[in-house]
């Protein structure tokens, strides 16, 4: 008689093997990887080393390194995965493995450790250096820092899904990487949005971007959380949630 047919894996053994092939694929990824790290390092480099732009008062390093730490957390939530979910849906790579034993959600498990995983390395390559170039973070604000960790990844990878499940992959590229520059530049992430005055301030704090890099700057430098702005971060994350809910589409 044939031999039966073998089990699947235990679930929490496909999702590690799910999130470890993607943090593979992510590493391996040269214009992903440049975004995600390259990029970072040299605006933390860069910021250190020049007296522009203008980061408000305070030691200029304690306040660039959080900027910096915010800035990789959108690089690889939403910019990579935004990219790489994109293109596994025009190939297909998303409806084939939601017919596995991984299931879909499963695979969205596997996406998600696999950014923490990228993002834990990221703010070890910062931190390291910024702690060579004089950085100081609060020991306490360390800890505070998990949590806009979490919920940081949790807003942009559900944001990531709004726009990969909708457009089509070359579209999402193009998306992406725009909002990507248009943040780094206009969202407080890099320069503090206390530098701007007036309306332009109280505009940008709604935004996801400068609600997780203020997080991290209260933490980093003063030991504080910062509750309103953690506040703004997760109705960012529960409404793109819904949203992607509703509208990802697994297949072209």
């Amino acid at each position: 008689a044939p031999a039966p047919a073998p089990a699947p894996a235990a679930a929490q053994a496909r999702v590690r093997a799910q999130a470890a092939f993607e943090l593979r694929t992510l590493l391996s990824n040269g214009e992903q990887l440049l975004v995600s790290l390259v990029f970072p390092l040299g605006a933390l480099l860069g910021l250190a080393i020049t007296s522009f732009p203008s980061l408000g008062e305070g030691r200029r390093i304690d306040l660039a390194v959080p900027g910096v730490l915010a800035l990789c957390i959108l690089s690889a939530s939403f910019t990579a995965q935004a990219i790489a979910t994109g293109f596994d849906r025009r190939y297909a790579v998303l409806r084939l493995l939601g017919t596995t034993p991984l299931g879909r959600e499963g695979l969205l498990w596997g996406k998600a450790l696999a950014t923490i995983g990228v993002e834990l390395l990221q703010w070890l390559v910062i931190g390291g250096v910024g702690i060579a170039l004089g950085w100081r973070p609060q020991p306490l604000g360390l800890l505070y820092a998990v949590l806009w960790l979490v919920l940081g990844t949790w807003a942009f990878v559900a944001l990531a899904l709004v726009l990969a499940g909708v457009m089509r992959a070359e579209g999402v590229l193009a998306i992406a990487n725009l909002v990507w520059v248009v943040l780094l530049v206009l969202g407080g992430v890099i320069v503090p949005r206390a530098t701007l005055s007036g309306l332009g301030e109280t505009l940008t704090g709604w935004l996801p971007s400068a609600a997780l890099a203020d997080g991290l700057r209260a933490a980093l430098i003063e030991g504080t959380v910062l509750w309103g702005a953690a506040g703004v971060l997760a109705v960012w994350a529960i409404a793109a949630t819904a949203l992607a809910r509703r509208t990802f589409r697994w297949s072209d």
